[in-house]
């Protein structure tokens, strides 16, 4: 089943490895150099992208309301004399203080069916950052997997957070039962798709004898399975069992 791997310091304690890491591969790579697994993308694109999240999100994990906030400006560039890598600098430290003092029970809008708790931000940013990192190793051909148990909490964060609120790849009409399993962080997730609709199992429903639904079974790194789910690598890159057209339904991004 999908299951938390931490607690707002374990998130906090990602976001100090990966965000630094991500900076270091900005850094060496020309701001042009593309992002081989974001096409279309520089790196310089990538580093707005990011550090306009990261303001965004600044702007209202901590004020304590669960009102729907301003959209995004996806077109904001730095100010004068201010590059992209130090607007992305700018928006991390702030955003780093903000969750250092930020009380994970507080109010505060998410957009997934789920309490609007303050908490959801310092797991959603731990996420982002990481698969963003390995964008940005990619582009200067050093990309380093995610951390296994950090991966693990990545993947049960799709399948409990991003499918459940409809964020999919592609549209789609799936029905079946998908077995994923971390082969170095000894957890596996159970979910049935139906339709649009996805839910997550108990380990023994799968098993029910009355089930005569479609069904594939993945295993691999959890690194792997989150940037598969992500879209990053392909699924055929892992080890895969069984209805493979289900597996399009898992795609988030």
């Amino acid at each position: 089943m999908s299951r938390l791997q931490g607690s707002k310091d374990f998130w906090i304690g990602a976001l100090r490895s990966e965000g630094p890491a991500f900076a270091a591969a900005v850094a060496e790579a020309p701001p042009e150099t593309p992002v081989l697994s974001c096409p279309g993308w520089t790196v310089n694109d990538l580093t707005l992208h990011l550090a306009g999240i990261y303001h965004w999100v600044y702007s209202f994990a901590g004020s304590g309301q669960t009102e729907v906030p301003a959209r995004r400006d996806t077109s904001v560039a730095p100010p004068s004399g201010l590059s992209a890598l130090q607007l992305w600098q700018q928006g991390y430290d702030q955003l780093m203080t903000l969750f250092d003092g930020l009380d994970p029970e507080a109010p505060a809008w998410n957009w997934a069916p789920q309490p609007k708790r303050a908490g959801f931000w310092p797991r959603r940013m731990a996420h982002e950052t990481a698969v963003h990192r390995w964008d940005a190793q990619l582009a200067i051909a050093a990309g380093e997997p995610v951390e296994a148990k950090l991966a693990a909490d990545g993947v049960s964060e799709v399948l409990d957070t991003w499918l459940p609120a409809g964020r999919r790849q592609m549209k789609g009409d799936w029905h079946g039962v998908v077995q994923l399993a971390a082969t170095d962080a000894d957890q596996q997730w159970y979910l049935r798709l139906r339709g649009e609709g996805v839910a997550l199992l108990d380990t023994a429903t799968i098993f029910d004898h009355d089930d005569h639904h479609a069904r594939a079974q993945v295993s691999g790194t959890a690194s792997d399975l989150l940037l598969a789910l992500w879209g990053r690598v392909s699924f055929e890159t892992l080890d895969v069992a069984g209805d493979r057209a289900l597996l399009d339904g898992l795609r988030t991004g």
